[in-house]
């Protein structure tokens, strides 16, 4: 099914921002994923088309990137750190209690109901907040296998769920593909910007200066 319209007129507004209309290939697969769920043959076939380059270069850069997706995850994605703070801290633990907990195997793998679906992810640059989980990319800190598990049943009976910092609510994964793309949605000022841990050099800095 082609994209629709819409989709690709947005996809020339990204290609009009740059001086030189491939560099928008990186938004345009986000904008694909915003419509499609994921990056489908043809959303590499309009990004391909608009910018003058090949199937094979697009599909070149959608497998690179672990951010594109090429089969549908779920509504809400959840992403597990696993780096080296994060597993030490508990991460490992966490990935293995949602994998049982979800029935997936694998990376991106898809709950039977289609609403949440996990993966390794490397660092989020939060190690002071270890271990860290990501859902469609806003911050849950300091987690336990047992609030992860909690936090996944509220989103798959379709509660609003609140990050630790970030947005006021976590938008399902569409919603964040757009705002990847570059498409704002008048929500970069809600919530806490940063926690305790990370502002806490600034506090002594402070402190000694007084």
């Amino acid at each position: 099914m082609a994209l629709s319209e819409t989709t690709r007129e947005q996809a020339r507004q990204l290609m009009a921002r740059y001086p030189k209309p491939r560099s928008a290939l990186l938004p345009m697969l986000h904008l694909v994923q915003a419509e499609e769920g994921y990056v489908t043959s043809e959303g590499i076939g309009m990004c391909a088309e608009l910018l003058g380059l090949t199937k094979a270069e697009v599909g070149a850069v959608a497998t690179f990137y672990t951010m594109y997706k090429r089969r549908p995850v779920g509504d809400y994605h959840v992403g597990v750190c696993t780096n080296t703070l994060c597993a030490v801290m508990g991460g490992d633990t966490i990935y293995a209690a949602l994998k049982e907990l979800l029935e997936v195997e694998g990376q991106d793998g898809v709950s039977q109901d289609g609403k949440v679906s996990l993966e390794h992810i490397e660092c989020n640059a939060a190690c002071d907040y270890a271990p860290v989980v990501m859902v469609n990319w806003e911050f849950f800190d300091n987690q336990t296998p047992e609030s992860a598990r909690q936090l996944v049943d509220r989103l798959r009976t379709g509660e609003a769920v609140t990050p630790t910092r970030g947005s006021d609510r976590v938008c399902t994964w569409r919603e964040a593909e757009r705002v990847l793309a570059g498409f704002y949605d008048g929500r970069a000022d809600e919530g806490a910007a940063a926690g305790p841990a990370t502002l806490e050099g600034l506090r002594i800095a402070k402190a000694r200066k007084q």
